[in-house]
């Protein structure tokens, strides 16, 4: 059995975990909540989510829970740090919980390259300007954005209650004729039950945040060979990314 473990910001889509858990075999996703002083999809409110002090002492819960490796489950807790910062702050919870560490910004980096994939629209549950460092982030890795949608939903627990139907829609209509995948970016929105009719109707790859931050976790714990899973990147194949921190 394969044991990863993630922190995880406030309460919205936790329960997205044991759904991922329920469509792969062999593995247990627990998962530790972290801080979240203000639920607000606000530059300043998600520095504060992701802080230094904030992921140190969710990483000191993880560390009690035996784990094989860690995910820091935020995206835009992330990538608003920028690619050094959020760098730091995988750093920063590798040093407490003494395994393979990432964050779910890294995640959709590395699924593209996993993919072999770099062309890139974007259906974010955010406000513009928090979209915007996204494709700031992305740009660094290499990355090409060609469109970028934000739903504009002020807050986690909103993204978290937003109707399924509605959430497929969003993605689908947009989509780009010149994109090879899309992406989700929140770990807020339910997604475990979302990516096979998503990549259906689209007949393209869907990248959801919570479904990269399992997949990354596999692949630090070393268990990212092709499985049965929620879309096309489970099935991919055993990783071919060496480095969690490959150079952009």
């Amino acid at each position: 059995m394969t044991r990863v473990g993630f922190l995880y910001p406030g309460h919205s889509a936790e329960d997205d975990y044991p759904a991922f858990a329920d469509l792969l075999d062999d593995v247990e996703l627990p998962l530790v909540h972290t801080l979240m002083r203000e639920d607000a999809h606000r530059v300043d409110a998600l520095l504060d989510v992701g802080s230094e002090g904030v992921l140190a002492k969710g990483a000191q819960e993880l560390a009690a829970m035996e784990v094989e490796a860690a995910v820091w489950a935020c995206t835009s807790g992330s990538f608003v740090f920028g690619w050094e910062g959020a760098q730091r702050q995988v750093q920063g919870v590798r040093d407490v919980v003494g395994v393979p560490t990432s964050s779910t910004s890294f995640a959709f980096v590395h699924a593209l390259r996993q993919l072999g994939m770099s062309k890139v629209a974007i259906a974010a549950t955010y406000p513009d300007d928090v979209g915007q460092r996204f494709v700031e982030f992305l740009g660094d890795a290499g990355v090409s954005v060609v469109s970028l949608a934000s739903h504009g939903i002020p807050t986690a627990a909103e993204v978290g209650r937003l109707d399924p139907d509605d959430a497929v829609d969003f993605v689908i209509t947009n989509d780009h004729p010149k994109s090879e995948v899309v992406l989700v970016p929140d770990t807020a929105l339910h997604s475990a039950n979302l990516i096979d009719p998503m990549e259906a109707l689209l007949g393209k790859t869907v990248l959801t945040a919570n479904q990269v931050s399992v997949w990354e976790g596999l692949r630090l714990a070393g268990r990212c060979g092709a499985r049965k899973g929620p879309g096309n990147l489970f099935r991919t194949g055993p990783s071919t990314v060496r480095d969690p921190f490959a150079a952009r």
